[in-house]
């Protein structure tokens, strides 16, 4: 726990162990944090609490800080478990305490915890006062689901984002100017393209809502990882940026193989890429071996994306049907996209796998290519003006 100015202190928890979240939906290659915030002014606010494996821990070490019946409010800015895990153990000490969320927050924590605590329904502009500061709640629905709000403090112009702004990242430096930037910009893309992509439109709408709203805006305080205190805009503009379309100058090739046939495809294709374009970005990931979470955020920043898969039993491999599930599922918009793949005797994958970008809402540029068995050196030559083609 530390003091992240006189009012406010970090509660939360740091998670060094984690490596999956949701499930095995991501991975969490630095950890996590789960941020929690006790504001001690006039009235005393806890501002989300931590995933309920830790639980118990959160609320033995929320005592050693402060007198639970010294809370006067608690705010849920959004009720999946990794936020409002702590709850039900919380309760049990405080069982009448306010907890401040959206209507839609209400009732999905009834549905995780099924206990009817004293709910006090919040929707934009609503305010709390609380002494020297004032609480202001600004619903972002569907940031990243329909009960997400956040809850600024003016005074101290802090703005507590929730899932917004955060990254899955463990570090016991927890500033932005103390961790490497680098390092704190790639898990935030990560953490934007797995997560936030499909959202994109409603991330542009709510930015321009709070930025129309022109209140200051000192620290962002996420729910996940390192806080925003040096330039905290930074992580606004550049959400701004990754909202609209984002792309760089890189084409991504993904695929999986059975007998090394489609991989060598893949590479005869990323070298007729590059004989034509040196300054292109070209990554290759066989994605049965490699993060399917890593090779999203590639995806996430590349304008161009091939897929390949051998043929098996009239369909494709399944490593590929789930990237594939994954990209249709984020909604990535402004994107071309091509398929590949090696066969035997009947050749359906590059058909399916062009159908399913098509519905994936890729610009699909062609209907692809394949090569019959293990493909020789004139087919690797066709692979290779197949990639010159596609610059």
């Amino acid at each position: 726990m530390f003091k992240i100015s006189d009012t406010v202190t970090w509660v939360g928890k740091i998670d060094w162990e984690l490596n999956r979240f949701h499930g095995d939906e991501y991975s969490t290659h630095k950890g996590s944090s789960y941020n929690s915030y006790l504001i001690r002014d006039e009235k005393t606010v806890l501002i989300d609490t931590v995933w309920q494996p830790f639980s118990k821990e959160f609320v033995e070490n929320l005592k050693k800080v402060i007198d639970l019946k010294e809370i006067d409010y608690i705010v849920i800015n959004h009720s999946e478990i990794d936020h409002s895990g702590a709850l039900t153990d919380l309760m049990e000490e405080i069982p009448d305490t306010p907890i401040y969320c959206t209507k839609n927050g209400a009732k999905i924590i009834k549905g995780h915890h099924h206990k009817d605590w004293n709910f006090v329904e919040v929707k934009t502009g609503d305010t709390l006062h609380i002494g020297k500061n004032k609480l202001i709640f600004v619903e972002a629905r569907m940031l990243h689901w329909p009960d997400s709000m956040m809850t600024y403090m003016s005074g101290e112009n802090i703005l507590f984002s929730n899932d917004a702004f955060g990254q899955h990242y463990a570090s016991e430096l927890m500033y932005n100017d103390k961790v490497d930037r680098e390092e704190l910009y790639n898990e935030a893309l990560k953490y934007y393209a797995n997560i936030l992509t499909p959202f994109s439109k409603f991330v542009i709408g709510k930015i321009e809502e709070v930025v129309a709203l022109n209140i200051p805006i000192e620290m962002i305080c996420p729910s996940h990882g390192i806080i925003w205190r040096e330039d905290p805009l930074q992580i606004v503009n550049q959400y701004m940026e990754w909202a609209n379309s984002y792309q760089e100058n890189q084409i991504t090739i993904v695929y999986d193989t059975m007998w090394n046939g489609t991989r060598r495809i893949a590479e005869a294709i990323a070298e007729g890429i590059k004989s034509k374009d040196k300054d292109v970005d070209i990554k290759l990931f066989n994605c049965a071996k490699r993060d399917k979470n890593d090779i999203i955020t590639e995806i996430f920043k590349s304008k161009m994306v091939l897929v390949g898969s051998s043929t098996i039993n009239n369909g494709i491999l399944t490593a590929v049907a789930g990237i594939l599930e994954m990209m249709k599922g984020l909604k990535f918009t402004n994107k071309k996209a091509a398929a590949f793949g090696s066969y035997g005797w009947s050749g359906e994958a590059v058909k399916i796998i062009t159908q399913q970008l098509k519905d994936a809402k890729f610009d699909v540029v062609n209907e692809g290519i394949r090569e019959l068995w293990n493909p020789d050196e004139e087919a690797l030559e066709r692979c290779r003006e197949y990639g010159r083609s596609l610059v």
